[in-house]
């Protein structure tokens, strides 16, 4: 009895979910984000990415992430290309909590940072109570 172990099509879904990513794991520009205090952190991993080819975008409430690596020219036959070459967009929704006139923006060691801030009608406030008479009033958090 011959049995196969290996199938061209399980090989070919995987080479396409490493170019073209799945839903789990964008194939070309992974994110981390979290809060801290006041502010989300957002941060990309472009290694490879000249600064001057980020762009950063916010319409509405959809912030838009562009960068680009650029393929090497030269005289010399690649090996190994595992590496995704090209221009890479990502587009993320943000809540109406945040204050995208403010958002910062850093690029250090192949990581793009974005420390965005909640907006002041969305941080907690005190809310001044009254009572029948003026002499009463008191605070509470809202």
């Amino acid at each position: 009895m011959l049995l196969r172990t290996t199938d061209p099509f399980r090989d070919f879904d995987r080479l396409t979910q490493q170019i073209f990513g799945t839903t789990n794991r964008p194939a070309v520009m992974p994110m981390d984000a979290w809060r801290e205090g006041d502010r989300f952190v957002i941060e990309f991993d472009l290694p490879g990415v000249a600064p001057e080819s980020i762009d950063l975008d916010v319409e509405r409430n959809v912030l838009t992430v562009r960068a680009e690596r650029v393929a090497r020219n030269g005289d010399w036959e690649m090996l190994a290309t595992e590496r995704p070459r090209g221009v890479f967009s990502r587009q993320l929704v943000l809540g109406d909590n945040l204050d995208l006139d403010r958002i910062e923006a850093g690029y250090s060691d192949g990581v793009l940072r974005l420390l965005v801030p909640v907006a002041e009608k969305a941080k907690p406030r005190k809310i001044e109570v009254s009572t029948g008479s003026d002499s009463g009033r008191t605070a509470i958090e809202a």
